[in-house]
């Protein structure tokens, strides 16, 4: 039973502000961002290079900055599930049954303005669909999936994944530099 409890796994509260246009989505936080209690802290996650490219600031800035930038642009970050089961780091070992969703409906009330979502990688969209009721006025919100950011997803090289992100960019109405 112990074992158990030790890859039980709870995420972390939405970085977002008012204003929020566009909502990415991962899955759950890996180690790496439990351990730094950050989003996408891991090193080899494009994550944060991603978004520094396409809302123009300087992906080495600390953690704090780059937050306020991401919110300064109207993106707003969370993660489908609020808590799970998972031993290791790695989406596919996420237990299915385990899976606990974040409060999307009250999450959508609460930031009207949120127009787009984006599901970073495929986790990320399979328990969107699995687990997220959108209340009815929300119902044509579009929500897009994305290629991984992970570096566990190496089948796409930054170029390539950084082409994929540019609707992001899109939807604030910001050109990008693909």
């Amino acid at each position: 039973m112990a074992e158990q409890l030790d890859h039980w796994v709870t995420g972390f509260p939405p970085l977002i502000a008012e204003g929020a246009q566009v909502l990415i989505l991962g899955s759950m936080p890996g180690k790496a961002s439990l351990q730094a209690q950050a989003y996408y802290a891991h090193p080899r996650n494009a994550f944060w290079p991603i978004m520094a490219t396409l809302l123009d600031f300087d992906p080495e800035l600390p953690y704090a900055q780059r937050v306020a930038a991401l919110q300064a642009s109207g993106v707003a970050v969370w993660d489908v599930l609020q808590s799970c089961e998972r031993p290791g780091s790695l989406d596919t070992a996420i237990c299915r049954h385990s899976e606990q969703a974040n409060d999307f409906a009250a999450l959508f009330r609460r930031y009207p303005d949120i127009r787009q979502v984006f599901c970073n990688g495929d986790k990320a969209w399979q328990s969107f669909r699995r687990h997220v009721v959108i209340p009815l006025e929300l119902h044509q919100l579009p929500c897009h999936r994305l290629p991984s950011t992970s570096p566990a997803h190496a089948s796409l090289n930054f170029a390539a994944k950084l082409a994929a992100w540019q609707p992001v960019a899109d939807a604030l109405n910001l050109k990008g530099k693909v």
